[in-house]
This record gives C-alpha cells, sequence and structure tokens, in this order.
C-alpha cells in the first residue's frame, strides 16, 4: 500500500491561538509534529497542509514539505482531503499538528488494520483516560466502542455515563490520528456537516452519522495533545 501522512496545521485556534507555532522545548509544536511523523519511516511522504505563511515558512525553511490550502475549512479532514485528491496514495493518515509525541507503534498497528481487513475504510486510535479529572474534562474527547473495537459514539460528555459504580468501567481517550482509504477520506468532504458533529465539534462523527465505521485502535500513551496553554506546560515537562 502507498501511504502518506498529511498533518493539517490551522495558525488559529479557539482555545489556543498560534498554539502550533509554540515553541517546546527547541522547536516549534508543528516542527516536533512534523518530525515525530517523519521519523516513524512508515509513510512514502509527510506534508503539513495549513491555511498559514507562518507555518507554511516554518516546515520549508527547516527541509520539509507543506502545501496551501486554497480556501478556509471547517474541519482538518477537509483541509486534508483537499491535498490528498491530487496525490497518489492509497491509506491517507491525518495526523494532528498539535501531537508532538506521535510515536511509530501506534501509527504502525492503524497501518496494519488495513492489510488485515479489507472492508475497513476509516480508522483511528485511543487510550486509556484514567484520571478522574480528564475523564470529566470536555477538551478529552471520549469514544464508548463496541466488543469489535468499532466505534459507538464520541463526545466531550462522560461516556459511558457511570449510573453503575459498582462495576470498572474504562474510559478511553479519543487520540486525534486518523487512517482512511483515499476514497472515504473522499467521500468525507461530499457530506454536509451533521447534527451530532455540529453538536459536539468532533468532525469524525460525521463518519458515523452516514453509517461508516471507525474501527478504533488501543494504544499506549500517546504524549499530550495541545489544545490549551496548559497542555503546553505539560508537554514541556514530558519532554
Amino acid at each position: 500500500m502507498k501511504t502518506v501522512a498529511l498533518i493539517p496545521a490551522r495558525y488559529a485556534a479557539t482555545r489556543f491561538p498560534g498554539k502550533l507555532m509554540a515553541i517546546l522545548g527547541n522547536k516549534s509544536v508543528i516542527r516536533h509534529t512534523y518530525d515525530a511523523v517523519y521519523n516513524t519511516q512508515l509513510f512514502k511522504d509527510v506534508i503539513v497542509v495549513t491555511d498559514s505563511d507562518i507555518i507554511f515558512d516554518e516546515i520549508v525553511m527547516n527541509g520539509g514539505k507543506a502545501l496551501m490550502s486554497n480556501q478556509e475549512y471547517e474541519s482538518g479532514t477537509d483541509r486534508i482531503a483537499e491535498a490528498a485528491a491530487q496525490l497518489d496514495a492509497d491509506i491517507i493518515v491525518n495526523v494532528q499538528g498539535d501531537t508532538p509525541f506521535a510515536k511509530k507503534e501506534p501509527l504502525a498497528k492503524l497501518l496494519n488494520v488495513f492489510e488485515q481487513d479489507k472492508n475497513t475504510q476509516v480508522a483511528s486510535l485511543m487510550q486509556l483516560l484514567i484520571d478522574p479529572q480528564y475523564i470529566a474534562d470536555s477538551n478529552y474527547v471520549k469514544v464508548a466502542v463496541d466488543k469489535r473495537f468499532n466505534a459507538l459514539f464520541f463526545s466531550r460528555s462522560i461516556i459511558p455515563y457511570p449510573r453503575n459504580n459498582n462495576i470498572t468501567i474504562p474510559y478511553y481517550e479519543h487520540i486525534g490520528v486518523y487512517a482512511f482509504r483515499k476514497k472515504a477520506l473522499l467521500n468525507f468532504t461530499q457530506w454536509a456537516v451533521t447534527p451530532l458533529e455540529n453538536a459536539e465539534k468532533i468532525e469524525c462523527l460525521r463518519y458515523l452519522e452516514n453509517g461508516v465505521s471507525i474501527k478504533m485502535i488501543l494504544t499506549e500513551y500517546m504524549g499530550v495533545e495541545i489544545d490549551t496553554p496548559e497542555d503546553l506546560v505539560k508537554a514541556a515537562r514530558l519532554l
């Protein structure tokens, strides 16, 4: 399979404007993400797709590859679909630009799903969420899955709700890394924003609301996603 990693990178961000250019250690968040994905050596190509001259220059001037979006997009998936349409690739992996600790093993597991099951169209990553503070935090997207690890629902609320507190309930955090067969990615752009997606502001709900399954891969700790200034502090400690 020809695999390409695309990194959507929007400069504006509601909770943390300019977060991808924030300095983490000795370089920007977006460069950490690009370098981490490139260094896995899993992909035919790694490309940042951005609406920002600042981010474009940051990547290209440091030896990486970047493309400018032709228009504004509501979601990162829409942004990378524009670039993917022009690429010779079977599988497109979307690694969010605020994921500076991306690792090889989880990404390899994600790609392996498409080799094992030709019916899989979309897959994503999740990790166990243990700290009650984070389980209750709406910045942490939770996912509930069936027995075969297909996503049932994604939410910023606590799912499942612990009505029965006499049992151990596993909570899973959705990690913002997706893989798509190229056609499944392009299909996403043909659908209007769906009601649940619009309510939760979680773009992958568009797939579930259009009847497309998302296979979830349980992985070990993938570090910190940079959504808030507090996350940057946590990431600096982890680094």
